[in-house]
């Protein structure tokens, strides 16, 4: 059988990618591995690697975590990272490693996978996000093998980087697969967990520190929680990622406390949060579940700031800058407009139809790893 390790930093793709995981699991030519670290090893961001346990999956724990909230301790984690998971590697001995989206986990996967000569798959390449994200993302891509892109545009990119086009397989987001295929918690079930009243408007607020920004982090939240303190609606609110800035924001998000109408979480199981999304009335932060899986609820997101701008994205995302009455206009032009409600029922999701898991596994399984493989050469 041929070994699979997935390389997971957060509670976020690790959700995205679990239906995958369990396509590869079920792939008789196939196991499965992954490799934990950062957040999920962090108490202060509710320990996820606990979910990665109750899954089943064989767990190698990679001892790298965020120490600080500065980009100082970013870019250490990164290359602690890479030291442990070469050692990690070695002794697992995978035949492919297994990375999704832009992270510093997945970037210090790539260059441990690709100088120990083990075949990465790299899937969400070739997308537009923002800041450092943008240029992980792109390392990534020349450090990977074998590439799974998620939209056409996508994998046009991924080409104009000078990759052969043999090794670019066009898939659906891993992220839809449990959206399309997964029987989530019914409305009365998710309300009753979370003490929501569905005859009201329901707000999710999902927002990241930017690292290019994160002197303003703290500032930024600020603008959202006075919104939605203003507004007075009731609002299930997330931790921020562990990325430089997020500590701060979080200093800020538990001043709200006191407010019985905004409940916070350090993290929300994958199946709890798709089902929130399905009975909220709008997703607002920053992101990339609102660009990417909202658009198969017919959610409106409002996205503040910079942080996924430029990525493709249907008509359900309303921008915003870090302002609290631009934030409140919009948050009510998603709740109250009529005819903008009614304009996203029609909307197709851009990122697919739910049967990426499945596609990744078969091309895993079947991929031949030869010489031709390994020696990238650049086509232009």
């Amino acid at each position: 059988m041929r070994k699979i390790l997935y390389i997971s930093g957060t509670r976020a793709d690790y959700g995205l990618m679990r239906e995958t995981l369990f396509q590869i699991k079920k792939n008789p030519k196939l196991k499965i591995e992954i490799a934990a670290t950062g957040m999920h090893l962090m108490p202060e961001f509710g320990l996820t690697i606990d979910e990665i346990k109750k899954d089943g999956f064989k767990i190698h724990k990679v001892n790298a975590i965020y120490k600080k909230d500065d980009k100082e301790s970013m870019a250490s984690f990164i290359g602690e990272l890479i030291q442990l998971l070469t050692k990690e590697i070695k002794k697992i001995k995978p035949d492919i490693v297994l990375l999704l989206g832009d992270r510093g986990e997945m970037l210090s996967g790539a260059i441990a996978g690709s100088y120990l000569t083990i075949p990465v798959a790299h899937i969400g390449g070739g997308d537009i996000s923002g800041t450092i994200d943008e240029l992980a993302r792109h390392a990534i891509t020349k450090l990977s093998h074998i590439h799974f892109p998620v939209t056409e545009n996508s994998a046009k990119r991924i080409q104009k980087m000078g990759e052969e086009s043999w090794r670019i397989f066009k898939v659906s987001a891993p992220g839809l697969d449990d959206i399309l295929n997964e029987k989530l918690f019914s409305e009365k079930e998710i309300s009753k967990k979370y003490k929501l009243n569905l005859s009201k408007p329901i707000l999710l607020v999902v927002q990241h520190a930017v690292t290019t920004e994160i002197n303003e982090a703290a500032k930024q939240i600020k603008e959202t929680l006075e919104a939605i303190r203003e507004l007075g609606f009731q609002t299930i609110l997330i931790y921020p990622n562990a990325d430089a800035g997020g500590r701060e924001m979080i200093k800020v998000i538990n001043e709200y406390k006191k407010y019985p109408f905004i409940k916070i979480y350090k993290s929300i199981p994958r199946k709890d949060y798709l089902s929130l999304m399905k009975i909220s009335s709008v997703l607002i932060g920053n992101s990339s579940s609102g660009v990417i899986e909202a658009p198969s609820f017919h959610l409106p997101m409002v996205n503040i700031g910079k942080r996924e701008i430029g990525r493709e994205r249907t008509r359900n995302v309303i921008d915003t800058n870090y302002n609290k009455e631009e934030i409140k206009k919009a948050i009510e032009r998603a709740i109250h407009d009529k005819k903008f409600k009614e304009s996203l029922k029609k909307i197709k999701n851009p990122y697919g139809n739910g049967n990426g898991g499945k596609k990744i596994a078969d091309i895993l399984a079947k991929i031949k790893i030869d010489k031709k493989l390994l020696e990238k050469k650049i086509i232009y």
